[in-house]
């Protein structure tokens, strides 16, 4: 019963911020996803979200800084791009790429001090169902919208 309320409370609040378009229901929705997922103590979600926040912002400004960034590059000046620019532009890309798989072993050697291994296994497949739910939700109201 209360997993079925939680899915109904789950759709009826993609619902809503997708109508809103505001991040930080988003961002609270998946929290409560991920929270629920895991199972976290009151104790393991106290040192845990400092973390996955910390960890998520640095993310996401590689992902959305520096990526999106070189992407506009290649993008642009693909054509006539000389042979050492685009040596220089595949550097950056290393560069970030290298920067977000550090990040990512940081922050998987700080969970496991706060969390099990299952949990951590447990986390990263939670993160994939939230943003395949979030996903099909999308593509389910982008239908009804072209109808």
């Amino acid at each position: 019963m209360k997993k079925i309320l939680f899915i109904i409370l789950f759709f009826v609040s993609v619902s809503a911020i997708a109508q809103r378009g505001n991040r930080e229901r988003i961002k609270a929705l998946k929290i409560s996803f991920i929270t629920e997922r895991l199972s976290l103590t009151e104790k393991e979600a106290q040192e845990f979200w400092p973390i996955y926040n910390a960890f998520e912002q640095k993310m996401n400004t590689i992902r959305y800084k520096e990526m999106r960034s070189i992407r506009k590059d290649i993008r642009e000046d693909l054509d006539t791009m000389t042979e050492e620019d685009a040596s220089a532009l595949v550097q950056r890309f290393r560069k970030a790429e290298r920067e977000m798989y550090d990040l990512k072993n940081t922050f998987s050697e700080k969970l496991s001090k706060i969390i099990s291994a299952k949990k951590i296994i447990q986390l990263r497949i939670a993160e994939d169902d939230f943003k395949r739910k979030m996903l099909d939700e999308f593509k389910k109201r982008r239908g009804s919208e072209k109808k």
